[in-house]
């Protein structure tokens, strides 16, 4: 599953997440088979740091959450990428997880089924008709539930759910059972390892498994992580949670796409876009699509009459390299405090005057390749710094296009 990134300028945190761990990530995600990664402090490590380096490549767009949440490991994730924990925490506290929740799955053998096709209420009256070690551990989906515990008490559950009927049953490959009291042990020692973590407000919001609530506040996340384990994720409510405060673009990022499957079965279609990002060409996808559907609604809009003052364009690099901003550009140049970057005069941090771009101009290039503008209007600044490494897609400068509903020249600009 890593190896479509090994290329990419992000994969640089899978080097650093095995020197900080002490494991050879990059093997478990270029070279490992099935059985090594169904073991599961194999299998959290790679997914979660193969997530952030998805993270990390789409960041490098230029795009970024309204809010965030992760199901199960993918919480942590979720913590990392809104600043609520750092890297290294992050990857300690995984690390610490995946070995605590091994052993507990050792100490107490179980394992996982999905049941499709029945509601909440009946496979949790199944679970306790069942008396015997068998929960809810997560409620994935409307109709999409898994239950967890003892093989024995699984086949009870079974037979109960199927009475009620449920379409299907499936066993799941996983290493234990986990979200039940199966994993007390775990939850012993994880909050040894939360303990000395730092833990700061994620920004935006993280909604949490345990309650499908927005939590921003700091001292929540620890009690939240240790319950994570032993209860159930809750993240078809999570769902419901991000839809009522307004989301409507869901994008998973990371290897697979499950989650974006369970979106599609949870929210209303009707104006709600789901997107998975596994691979740079699934990225590029997203931001055309994204970018598609902006100018849409742009167009959808003048149709009914609004008048547009002033509206956004991003342009992007079309290669990899080192960036070199054209002359014409440099007052829009970001600077930084010391030394003047190479190529911008002293004494420009800001545009002065008004530098007009129009179809085709040229806006500086990435290494020997040309980046020249797919858009008309006026250069509002240059968002990398002279030299800075840019990939393919990344955006380089942002312009302001004001248009004027029935006016040629706007909608001349619009189409481009």
């Amino acid at each position: 599953m890593g190896a479509p990134w090994l290329d990419h300028p992000s994969w640089e945190l899978v080097g650093h997440a095995s020197d900080v761990v002490d494991v050879d990530v990059a093997s478990l995600l270029l070279d490992a088979d099935q059985t090594t990664l169904t073991q599961t402090a194999n299998a959290q490590l790679a997914t979660f740091v193969l997530s952030l380096v998805v993270l990390d490549a789409t960041e490098r767009l230029g795009l970024e959450p309204a809010a965030a949440a992760g199901h199960s490991l993918g919480e942590y994730t979720a913590l990392v990428a809104t600043g609520a924990i750092g890297y290294e925490d992050g990857l300690h506290l995984v690390a610490e997880r995946g070995a605590a929740m091994r052993d507990a799955a050792e100490q107490s053998h179980g394992t996982m089924m999905a049941v499709l096709g029945l509601g909440d209420d009946d496979v949790e009256a199944a679970c306790l008709r069942a008396e015997d070690d068998v929960w809810v551990a997560n409620y994935n989906a409307p109709g999409q539930v898994v239950i967890a515990g003892s093989p024995a008490a699984l086949e009870v559950a079974a037979g109960l759910v199927r009475s009620l009927g449920a379409k299907r049953v499936t066993k799941l490959v996983v290493g234990g059972a986990f979200h039940t009291p199966y994993m007390a042990p775990a939850r012993d020692r994880l909050r040894k390892a939360i303990a000395a973590a730092t833990f700061r407000e994620p920004s935006p919001a993280v909604v949490a498994n345990v309650d499908a609530r927005s939590h921003t506040d700091p001292a929540d996340w620890p009690g939240l992580l240790s319950a994570q384990l032993c209860g159930p994720v809750r993240w078809r409510q999570s769902l419901d949670t991000l839809y009522a405060a307004g989301a409507r673009t869901f994008v998973e990022l990371g290897p697979g796409g499950v989650l974006t499957g369970l979106a599609k079965r949870t929210l209303p279609r009707e104006g709600t876009v789901t997107a998975s990002v596994a691979t740079p060409e699934e990225l590029k996808e997203l931001v055309e699509s994204l970018a598609g559907r902006s100018r849409v609604a742009s167009s959808s809009a003048s149709v009914v009459g609004e008048r547009y003052k002033m509206t956004e364009r991003l342009v992007v690099s079309p290669a990899t390299g080192p960036f070199t901003p054209a002359p014409r550009c440099l007052p829009a140049v970001p600077t930084l405090p010391g030394p003047t970057p190479p190529g911008v005069p002293d004494g420009v941090d800001d545009v002065d005057a008004r530098i007009e771009i129009h179809v085709g101009d040229l806006v500086g290039w990435a290494g020997a390749t040309e980046i020249r503008s797919s858009f008309a209007g006026s250069l509002e600044g240059i968002i990398v710094l002279p030299g800075e490494r840019v990939v393919s897609g990344q955006p380089v400068a942002w312009l302001r296009v004001e248009t004027d509903h029935g006016h040629e020249s706007g909608l001349r600009s619009e189409q481009s």
